[in-house]
C-alpha cells in the first residue's frame, strides 16, 4: 500500500479556503431553503399552495425593490452630474435671479425687473442700504403687463454716488388707490459654482459675494 509523503498529506488534508461571509440572501440560497422546507415538512400538515406562492411573492418583491433602489441611485448620480455640468457652464454669464438683493459695482448700474400680471398706473422701486435707509426711489410711471425692467445708476437722492456694495430692492405696484408689493429679479454675474455636499444642493456664487440655489435663476441673459 503506497504511503503518502508530507507534501501529499498536506495537499489531501488541507482545510478548504475560507469563504467570504455574505449578508444577503441570493436566489440560489432562497431556492435551497425552499427545497429543504419541502423535504422536512410534516407530511400530515404539508405547506399549501397559497403559503408557497406567498413566500415566492415576498422574495420577488424584496428582490425587485432592491434592484429598483439601485437603479434610482444610479439615476440620481447621473442627474447630479448633469446638473453640475449645466451649472458650471453658467460661470461668467449674467442672469436674472429671483431675489431682492443686488450688488452695485463702481462704474456699473444695478439692473433688475419685475413681472406685471396687469397694467399699473405707476411702479416704484426703492433702493435701501444695509441699515434700511432709503437711498433712492425710482418712479417708472405707467407700465403695461409683462416684464418691467429698471436700472439704477448708483446715484442717491442727494445726487451723490453711492458706495459699492449690497442693496435691497423693493418694488411697489400702484393701481389707483391700491398699492401692492411685487417680487423682483436682479441682474447678476455668476463667478463660480459650489457643488452640494452630503446631499445638499448646488449654489451659484455671484459677484458681490451673494450665493443662491440654481432654482432662483429666472432667466439667462448673457
Amino acid at each position: 500500500m503506497p504511503t503518502l509523503g508530507p507534501i501529499d498529506s498536506f495537499q489531501n488534508f488541507a482545510p478548504p479556503p475560507e469563504q467570504k461571509a455574505r449578508d444577503s440572501l441570493g436566489q440560489e440560497d432562497f431556492l435551497t431553503l425552499m427545497i429543504s422546507q419541502f423535504q422536512n415538512q410534516d407530511p400530515f400538515e404539508p405547506m399549501d399552495n397559497g403559503e408557497f406562492l406567498g413566500q415566492l411573492a415576498q422574495f420577488s418583491t424584496v428582490n425587485g425593490i432592491s434592484s429598483l433602489n439601485s437603479s434610482f441611485a444610479g439615476l440620481s448620480v447621473a442627474m447630479q452630474d448633469n446638473q453640475a455640468l449645466q451649472a458650471a457652464s453658467l460661470v461668467g454669464h449674467s442672469i436674472l435671479a429671483v431675489t431682492d438683493m443686488g450688488f452695485l459695482r463702481d462704474g456699473a448700474p444695478l439692473k433688475g425687473g419685475l413681472e406685471l400680471e396687469s397694467s399699473a398706473g405707476n411702479v416704484q422701486i426703492d433702493i435701501t442700504d444695509e441699515t434700511g435707509a432709503l437711498v433712492q426711489r425710482l418712479n417708472l410711471g405707467q407700465q403695461p403687463p409683462g416684464m418691467v425692467r429698471f436700472s439704477w445708476d448708483g446715484v442717491d437722492s442727494a445726487g451723490q454716488r453711492a458706495d459699492s456694495g449690497q442693496y435691497q430692492v423693493t418694488a411697489r405696484v400702484i393701481r389707483g388707490t391700491n398699492v401692492e408689493s411685487a417680487p423682483t429679479v436682479i441682474e447678476a454675474e455668476i463667478q463660480s459654482v459650489t457643488l452640494g455636499q452630503f446631499g445638499g444642493g448646488m449654489s451659484l456664487n455671484l459677484a458681490g459675494g451673494q450665493a443662491m440655489p440654481l432654482a432662483q435663476v429666472y432667466q439667462i441673459i448673457g
